[in-house]
């Protein structure tokens, strides 16, 4: 289709996948609209994964408030020729009725555990599947992966990396805001940190150095530019060799109040350079200067350099964690559970789906520490914390916490881990008990489910 495309809203609502409007239409054309829930879980952990760590909520309830058919999508929906005018005429005033209950971001959650429940007229619960799946499904894919990392760096620096190399700019955006949640203390992407309220952190690139004829002079222009924020990049040519030159430099600019923070390797054996600048820096006074470390890192090499007693202050991870590259996707669904006041189920073999709406009860043991989650039916009275809450009523946002504050909520959820979660080898990954009144559900709707199979087969 020729001519501009039109503004965010149009994106906004047409960002998904077809069969969502052909089974709107059907559903209209039936006159099926009664009240539907579905959940959004994940079916079983990676296999490098003990736990998952809820995140995408905000963006999702973003997405719900907002979601509606301006005209421009009205008519772009038209000119596929492919929907009738009557079901276009009703999207007009389409919006978002519904309630969501979810665990707040930043908990720690396992396998077939409901994180979050749509609950609204048919038309509208199932319209939003793909996109809540979408933000749901990378936020908490990414915020998983970096809670990895904050486990391991012992309350070093952390700061994300990952725009570059992510797949896509809301991935960069997605990424930051869901790394921040885990534990990262900020991000070098400006926008996410100008957006989400992000400390942003940066140091230089090589081809600063490069583009000068003198390593020196680089990092004294650097410096006098940034007088009291300088981080120096010192593996472009001879790490060593460079951090003796900070040392000096830092001498000749004393006199004019500029402060030479710390420096930056980028390559090479991380833990060897670092002994050797450390040793450097401190021999020429810098003791109070830093020492941030990248390149490829993840939660494995981090914990290595842990091990070695590297002395490391902070870290850049950016591509294996942007792109959760040892598990680069969930086996996440988004399934009904009810509908018109009947529990629903699939029997799909592999693909099986518990009915009902659920809640996730969760208990503790004298430590604080995750004992046993139990999975039972919304309204049932078990022994536990239900970790679902309420955070939209007739499409209206509830009282939400700030990213900060969410964040913070993910740190407790993280120190109430058994101390095997917190191991990076695989371990047993926790499975949720099924409550009576679950078993009982699911024995009905599979004698039920025969009975319909039976009379087909008659």
């Amino acid at each position: 289709m020729n001519g501009s495309w039109p503004d965010a809203d149009v994106d906004d609502v047409l960002l998904t996948d077809w069969y969502e409007l052909t089974m709107m239409q059907a559903a209209f054309d039936a006159g099926m609209n009664d009240m539907a829930s579905f959940e959004f879980f994940v079916r079983a952990l990676p296999e490098h994964r003990a736990f998952l760590m809820a995140a995408g909520l905000a963006p999702v309830l973003d997405y719900l408030e907002g979601l509606r058919f301006p005209a421009a999508a009205v008519e772009r929906l038209a000119a596929t020729g492919s929907l009738r005018d009557d079901f276009l005429a009703s999207l007009a005033g389409f919006h978002f009725t519904g309630t969501v209950d979810a665990m707040p971001e930043g908990t720690v959650f396992f396998a077939e555990e409901p994180i979050l429940r749509i609950t609204a007229p048919f038309r509208e619960a199932q319209f939003v599947e793909s996109r809540v799946m979408n933000l749901l499904h990378y936020a908490t894919l990414v915020a998983s992966k970096a809670a990895r990392v904050t486990l391991v760096a012992h309350g070093r620096l952390l700061v994300d990396f990952g725009m570059r190399r992510a797949h896509g700019a809301e991935a960069a955006m997605l990424s930051a805001r869901a790394s921040y949640l885990a534990g990262f203390n900020g991000t070098a992407t400006l926008l996410a940190g100008l957006r989400y309220d992000i400390p942003v952190y940066g140091t230089m690139a090589h081809s600063y150095v490069q583009a000068h004829d003198d390593e020196a002079l680089a990092f004294e222009h650097f410096a006098r530019s940034q007088p009291d924020n300088a981080l120096l990049l010192i593996d472009t040519y001879d790490t060593e060799h460079a951090a003796h030159k900070v040392v000096e430099l830092a001498r000749q600019l004393a006199p004019d109040n500029v402060r030479i923070r710390g420096v930056r390797i980028d390559s090479g054996d991380l833990a060897a350079h670092a002994r050797n600048v450390r040793a450097i820096l401190d021999h020429g006074g810098l003791t109070d200067a830093t020492i941030f470390a990248s390149g490829n890192l993840d939660e494995i090499r981090l914990r290595e350099l842990v091990h070695q007693h590297a002395p490391i202050d902070g870290f850049g991870i950016g591509t294996q964690m942007s792109t959760s590259a040892d598990a680069p996707c969930l086996d996440c669904a988004y399934k009904l559970v009810e509908y018109a006041g009947r529990a629903r189920c699939k029997h799909s073999e592999g693909k099986a789906t518990l009915p009902g709406r659920k809640q996730v009860f969760r208990e503790y043991g004298p430590d604080g520490r995750i004992a046993a989650d139990c999975l039972g039916l919304d309204g049932e009275h078990i022994d536990g914390t239900p970790l679902l809450r309420p955070v939209m009523m007739g499409g209206a946002r509830l009282a939400a916490p700030t990213l900060g504050d969410s964040r913070i909520h993910a740190m407790r959820e993280l120190s109430t881990l058994p101390d095997p979660m917190h191991a990076l080898a695989p371990v047993m990954p926790l499975q949720p008990a099924i409550s009576p009144a679950l078993a009982a559900l699911v024995a009905q709707e599979h004698a039920r489910s025969d009975t319909h199979a039976g009379q087909q087969a008659a």
